[in-house]
């Protein structure tokens, strides 16, 4: 028996994909990246936006294919919109024979034992699963870089987002348990840690009374293979005075902060439930960049939030405008049924966003590239990851400035024998607005 997986959505849920692929081959369950040759074919499906939805069911109509033009004997729909719709999908998509929802990802074999049988199920529940450091897991990324998931599920309840009812109550792992994880990833040859949560400064909260990413960090920090730690998916309700300065003590953990903010007006923000006001998120980050030297900030944020009107885009626009930040990542606004958004007055037009969208990423565009400049003459460790096909001279990576896979790259000239998982010294030589070039040194 042969599986093909594609993986749909964030990094969050690939790891869940890594840990069914780590079951599927432990039951002796081959793997395939060819989907013509698999009998089974799963998709592990996203469903945060519209847009996310529409390429899930895009792709599992065409992995449908494959029941007539390949091997396929068993198309397996996962994740997120498994878990959202559940029975919903399994009587729309006849081609579909199973369903599996967020809290059901350990019960793959089961999905793929009943519908090899010739059974259609429906396998979602509740999510209160999470995986730990003794599960099998098969990583997809590139041997030097790894995620972990250090938390699941979300408590934030922000109006606009369906993640609670998909994902569940915010649930931590051990700081001993993630620590082991580590330490294997480590000891494999990884050298970059990610890790992932939906709110990762919440982190600990559950299990030890308070937030405790910094607890967590102090321990990861003392593996000795390990080069790098990034933090992804903070929020600044707990983005504590000791993280900040864990951050600017110690190497291992990159100087990078991602920080999802979604607005500046404090009327829309009161509107998405965010707890956080444009004068209390001014005065963090701050302190966020008085206190870690030469801090690459990313953030998100939402345009068209239901009620928002042009003053209070411009005020938007003005933050982003004032605070300079080094990576930004701008959506539409997505109304998701079941969230308090939906219902909302004053939906703004699709036209309105659009016009916001596209002024928003000008504006950042420019400052991207006028942040990246500024970086000539700079000297900065840089992780590679494959090189130019076209030239072979040069090689690309990324520094801990850049996280992997939303980021651009650092292309590195005159260098002719750096090979992926090499970390090498490079000085910035032109910036542009997402990518960077600079010169190895010798």
């Amino acid at each position: 028996m042969k599986a093909g997986f594609i993986s749909l959505g964030c990094a969050k849920n690939l790891v869940d994909t890594e840990v069914m692929l780590g079951i599927l081959n432990d039951n002796g369950i081959e793997l395939t990246p060819v989907a013509g040759e698999a009998d089974i074919l799963i998709v592990n499906t996203c469903s945060f936006i519209k847009s996310a939805k529409e390429e899930s069911i895009t792709t599992v109509l065409n992995m449908a294919e494959y029941k007539t033009e390949g091997k396929c004997k068993s198309l397996i729909i996962a994740g997120c919109l498994g878990q959202r719709y559940k029975q919903e999908l399994l009587d729309e998509i006849p081609e579909a024979d199973a369903i599996i929802g967020t809290g059901a990802w350990h019960r793959i074999m089961e999905a793929v034992k009943e519908t090899l049988k010739g059974n259609r199920v429906v396998i979602a529940g509740e999510s209160e699963m999470i995986y730990d450091e003794r599960m099998p897991r098969i990583t997809t990324t590139p041997e030097y870089s790894a995620y972990v998931k250090i938390a699941e599920g979300c408590d934030n309840r922000c109006t606009y987002c369906a993640i609670p009812m998909i994902r569940g109550k915010y649930r931590s792992r051990t700081i001993k348990d993630i620590t082991a994880e580590v330490q294997r990833l480590a000891e494999r040859g990884v050298k970059e840690i990610n890790l992932i949560a939906q709110d990762s400064t919440n982190y600990g909260h559950d299990l030890y009374g308070e937030p405790s990413l910094a607890r967590l960090l102090r321990e990861l920090v003392k593996l000795e293979k390990l080069k790098w730690v990034r933090i992804l998916y903070c929020y600044p309700k707990y983005f504590t005075d000791e993280l900040i300065d864990l951050m600017a003590q110690e190497e291992k953990i990159c100087k990078y902060v991602d920080l999802p903010l979604q607005h500046a007006d404090n009327a829309v923000l009161k509107r998405m439930n965010r707890v956080d006001t444009r004068e209390s998120v001014e005065v963090l980050l701050a302190k966020i960049r008085q206190r870690i030297p030469n801090v690459t900030i990313r953030s998100t944020f939402i345009v068209g939030f239901p009620g928002e009107t042009a003053e209070q885009y411009q005020a938007l626009r003005e933050f982003l405008e004032q605070q300079r930040f080094d990576k930004v990542g701008v959506f539409t606004y997505s109304r998701e049924e079941d969230t308090p958004a939906y219902d909302l007055p004053d939906q703004v037009s699709e036209e309105i966003m659009q016009e916001r969208y596209h002024d928003l990423m000008s504006l950042q565009c420019k400052i991207s590239e006028e942040l990246n400049c500024s970086l000539e003459g700079r000297i900065l460790e840089v992780l590679i990851e494959g090189r130019d096909t076209e030239q072979d001279a040069v090689a690309y990576g990324r520094s801990y400035r850049e996280a992997p896979e939303v980021d651009g790259q650092i292309y590195v000239e005159n260098d002719s024998d750096s090979k992926p998982g090499d970390i090498i010294q490079v000085k910035i030589v032109q910036g542009f607005t997402y990518d960077v070039v600079g010169e190895k040194l010798k």
